[in-house]
């Protein structure tokens, strides 16, 4: 599988402005079957509809990108570059929205398999072409810092802050990016610069993220607290996180469940509701919350809820029911490589309960 490490992407670029003749079918129903089963995440299940498909000689390109999609899904890096490049190779020679597409795509494979300057030159290449395509400044800028490219990094995302200055979502995004790679001073420039440039204009929720990231939590939670009676989700959680910052967790579990009690709709407050408890120790609760949270069938948080879940039967000392939701975690995800060495730990911890060797299942 390791045969495409070196594929050049200037090739796969090069597919985009050269008439191939590739023989592209033009059927789509089992295409769109597989893509109702990615949106479901049964990759394995779109995977074997995708290999009808091919089978029924629906459209090549479809079922090459269909397959690239679910190998992602999977976390199956190597794969999904494989299918991305072959959905490539079937352009007619005219750019279309689909070529930009894949070439997203095609950078996702190459960031999930470590091949950062390989992503970098696929953003590159699409802004070459589209230069004012906001996603591929933010996403090579965060491609840069992997490679410990500071200024380049700082410029791309500069040029997104630029494009759209009142994009928060976003703002906070690169500021965690910078953080993350040790960079957190210059992350927190461009939090000041807003909350400069719009001190007499941001509302109160806008302020308290931005106070919040600034890890000024007293600040942050008395503009939430205002915040709140807008009662939002996204409001409900900023505040109670900015009182976790602070310890206060019994404070932060009130948060997320007065917004519960009320709207019971959100799979990412339970999950928030389930970290605090388990901070507090209270192993049960928190695992009622991230059940709950799992019944919402929140495809976004499926995985993170899923994997907390375990987590919380874990500390409860139930090994057992533990070892059997990760294999069901695993198949679902299975290159997750924490949940691969949680998984030796459980074994282990399940053998030990199943021996009468009389230790205990006590961290």
């Amino acid at each position: 599988m390791r045969g495409w490490k070196k594929k050049s992407i200037c090739l796969a670029l090069a597919l985009l402005t050269s008439a191939l003749v590739t023989g592209c079918g033009t059927k789509t129903e089992k295409v769109k079957e597989a893509m109702k089963l990615i949106g479901d995440m049964d990759y394995q299940g779109a995977l074997g509809a995708l290999g009808e498909a091919a089978d029924n000689k629906e459209d090549r390109r479809l079922v090459a990108r269909g397959m690239g999609i679910a190998y992602l899904g999977q976390a199956n890096y190597e794969e999904a570059e494989k299918c991305f490049l072959e959905a490539l190779s079937c352009s007619n020679g005219l750019l279309e929205n689909v070529d930009y597409d894949l070439n997203f795509y095609l950078a996702s494979a190459y960031v999930g398999e470590g091949k950062y300057e390989e992503a970098k030159a696929v953003y590159t290449s699409i802004l070459a072409l589209k230069p004012q395509e906001e996603d591929a400044y933010y996403l090579r800028g965060g491609v840069e810092l992997q490679l410990d490219q500071f200024n380049e990094a700082k410029a791309d995302f500069d040029k997104v802050v630029s494009m759209d200055p009142k994009n928060y979502d976003r703002l906070f995004s690169i500021y965690e990016q910078f953080a993350h790679f040790g960079y957190k001073a210059a992350g927190q420039e461009y939090l000041q610069t807003a909350l400069d440039n719009g001190e007499k204009t941001l509302s109160s929720f806008d302020k308290g993220r931005l106070y919040y990231f600034m890890e000024d939590y007293q600040k942050a939670y008395i503009e939430l607290e205002d915040a709140k009676t807008d009662e939002t989700a996204e409001s409900s959680l900023y505040l109670g996180k900015a009182y976790e910052a602070t310890g206060d967790y019994n404070y932060a579990c009130n948060v997320y469940r007065s917004y519960l009690d009320k709207h019971g709709d959100s799979a990412e407050m339970y999950n928030q509701l389930g970290i605090c408890e388990m901070k507090r120790g209270n192993y049960d609760v928190a695992l009622s919350a991230f059940q709950s949270g799992l019944d919402l069938d929140d495809k976004e948080m499926h995985q993170v809820l899923s994997f907390n879940e375990i987590a919380a039967y874990e500390f409860l000392g139930n090994f057992q029911k533990s070892e059997e939701l990760m294999q069901a975690y695993l198949r679902l995800y299975p290159t997750d490589e924490e949940a691969l060495r949680e998984q030796i730990f459980l074994a282990t911890r399940q053998g030990n309960q199943t021996t009468g060797s009389g230790e205990s299942t006590e961290d």
